[in-house]
C-alpha cells in the first residue's frame, strides 16, 4: 500500500513518523517544502502537486487545518477528486464538519473511490508515539482494509459509523476538552492563589477521580510555562464552533462548552492564538 499524505503540522508530522516507522511507503505534500524537509529526510517522498501524489498512491490521508482547507484539497481546481482513481481510500483526519466528510464520500463514491472521515485525539505527543485515539466513519469495508494504517499511527481505533459519525465523535471529545480545560486551568490557578506547590498539588489530584489527560499532560506544561502548541487555540476554537453549531442544529444546549469557547475567543484577541490550549492559564493570570 503506496500512501500519500497532505499536511505536515504538527500532528501530521509525528503521524507520518509512525507510518514510516511501520516501513510503508509514504508520499508527502504541503503548502510549504520547508516544513517538510526533516520527513524527506527520514524517507518520505516529496510530491509538489496532488496530481503526482495521486498518482503515485493507493491511499490518501490529509490532515490540514479548517474545513475551508479540506474543501480546497479535496473540491478545489486540481483538488483529489479531480485525479482520484477507482479502488483508491481517501481518509479525512482533520477536525471538520460531519457535512463535508458526507459530501466528500458522496462524491468519492461517484468515482468509485472510498472515502472515511477520521479525526483523531491525543495531541502531538500521541501522534509522535503512534498513541492517537482515532475515531472512523465511513463504509466498514474500507475501514477494514485501511486499518493497519490506523494501527500505525494510533492504539485506540473505533470504527463509529456511517459517513460524518467519525467528525460527530470528534465533537463529543472536544466537547468533554472544552469544560475540563477550564477545571485543569481554574485547579492550578486555586492552588497557586492558596499558598499551595502546584506540582504537590498534582501528586494528589492527578490519580483520584479529578483525573484526565488534560491533567496529566498539559497540567505539568501550565506549571513549568510551557505555552507550545501541542494543538493549537485557533484549532481547538475551530473544532468549539463547529461543536456549537451542530449543538445548535439540534437544538441541543450545551452551556460548559459555550463559556470554554468565549474564554479561548478572548484569548485569541489577546493575540495566544499560535499557543496550546493550556495557554487557557493566561486568561485567570
Amino acid at each position: 500500500m503506496k500512501i500519500g499524505f497532505v499536511g505536515t503540522g504538527v500532528m501530521g508530522k509525528g503521524m507520518i513518523g509512525q507510518l514510516l516507522a511501520g516501513n510503508f511507503e509514504v508520499c508527502i505534500h504541503t503548502r510549504t517544502k520547508a516544513k517538510a524537509e526533516a520527513l524527506i529526510e527520514a524517507g518520505a517522498q516529496w510530491c509538489e502537486d496532488l496530481e503526482t501524489l495521486t498518482d503515485k498512491s493507493d491511499t490518501i490521508i490529509t490532515i490540514v487545518g479548517y474545513p475551508s482547507d479540506v474543501e480546497d484539497v479535496y473540491f478545489g481546481e486540481n483538488g483529489l477528486l479531480s485525479f482520484a482513481r477507482p479502488g483508491m481510500y481517501l481518509i479525512d483526519m482533520t477536525t471538520s464538519t460531519p457535512a463535508l466528510a458526507e459530501k466528500i464520500a458522496a462524491a468519492a463514491n461517484e468515482k468509485q473511490v472510498k472515502a472515511l472521515d477520521a479525526p483523531v485525539s491525543g495531541g502531538d505527543v500521541g501522534a509522535r508515539e503512534g498513541k492517537l485515539s482515532i475515531m472512523i466513519g465511513g463504509e466498514k469495508s474500507a475501514f477494514e482494509a485501511v486499518k493497519p494504517l490506523f494501527e500505525a499511527m494510533g492504539t485506540n481505533i473505533v470504527y463509529q459509523g456511517n459517513a460524518g459519525a467519525g467528525q460527530h465523535t470528534k465533537m463529543c471529545n472536544q466537547i468533554a476538552i472544552a469544560s475540563n480545560m477550564l477545571g485543569v486551568a481554574e485547579a492550578i490557578a486555586y492552588a497557586e492563589k492558596s499558598g499551595l506547590s502546584p506540582e504537590s498539588v498534582l501528586k494528589s489530584i492527578t490519580t483520584g477521580a479529578a483525573g484526565s489527560w488534560s491533567l496529566s499532560n498539559l497540567a505539568p506544561r501550565i506549571i513549568n510555562g510551557d505555552f507550545a502548541p501541542g494543538f493549537y487555540i485557533k484549532h481547538f476554537v475551530k473544532d468549539l464552533r463547529i461543536a456549537i453549531e451542530e449543538a445548535d442544529r439540534m437544538g441541543l444546549e450545551l452551556p460548559g462548552l459555550k463559556l470554554s469557547e468565549s474564554i479561548y475567543e478572548r484569548l485569541i484577541e489577546l493575540g495566544y492564538e499560535d499557543n496550546g490550549t493550556q495557554a487557557i492559564y493566561n486568561y485567570y493570570k
